[in-house]
């Protein structure tokens, strides 16, 4: 049986908004979402920035931890209009992860050859700020204005996972279009790698 946390509880979706379930949010905070909107509304949060209404949620709530008053606070302002599905300070993100049957030193080495990557990736020219072998890689995107986050899981001892994220885009329409783009490259990837 998988053990439980408090993201894996957060992963429970509510509806096509994706949103952290009711019972979760209770559970992790001792409020549901009705009793957090009503109680951030009356806490003056509505048009407020980011910042602000997670400083709220920890007054309302001071034993709720940091990822749960961030968490709280997205919702809040998805739900009163000041944050979009997908939207973060910087921008819009995204986020796309493959399981792959190959070992983790195989699925790194795809990304970090520049030989390899091109026989996968259609843009493969990307500038890598910071890499930690077999765990992630920070990069600029070769737009030279949006970012990489990618990250590596060891899932089994010939079994591994690669999750994109992709940050600081400018609207919902680029978030489709390149979720599309690592969707489809992530699978010239696996077909790369397991072909």
């Amino acid at each position: 049986m998988a053990k439980v946390t408090k993201r894996s509880r957060a992963r429970q979706t509510a509806g096509e908004r994706g949103k952290i379930g009711d019972a979760a949010v209770k559970q992790a905070t001792g409020k549901s979402w009705p009793q957090w909107f009503t109680a951030l509304d009356k806490a003056s949060c509505k048009g407020k920035d980011h910042k602000t209404i997670v400083k709220a949620t920890g007054k309302l709530a001071p034993e709720t931890g940091g990822w749960w008053r961030q968490m709280v606070a997205v919702e809040y302002e998805r739900e009163r209009g000041l944050r979009k599905m997908n939207e973060k300070v910087g921008g819009f993100a995204l986020g796309v992860s493959r399981t792959l049957p190959v070992p983790i030193g195989r699925l790194y080495k795809a990304w970090t050859d520049a030989r390899t990557r091109k026989r996968w990736l259609a843009d493969p020219a990307f500038t890598v700020r910071k890499s930690t072998p077999n765990k992630s890689m920070r990069i600029t995107w070769v737009d030279g204005k949006t970012n990489l986050n990618v990250y590596f899981w060891v899932k089994g001892t010939a079994k591994s996972q690669v999750s994109v994220n992709h940050d600081k885009l400018r609207s919902k329409r680029d978030v489709e279009r390149l979720r599309t783009y690592w969707r489809t490259n992530l699978d010239a990837l696996a077909e790369l790698l397991t072909g």
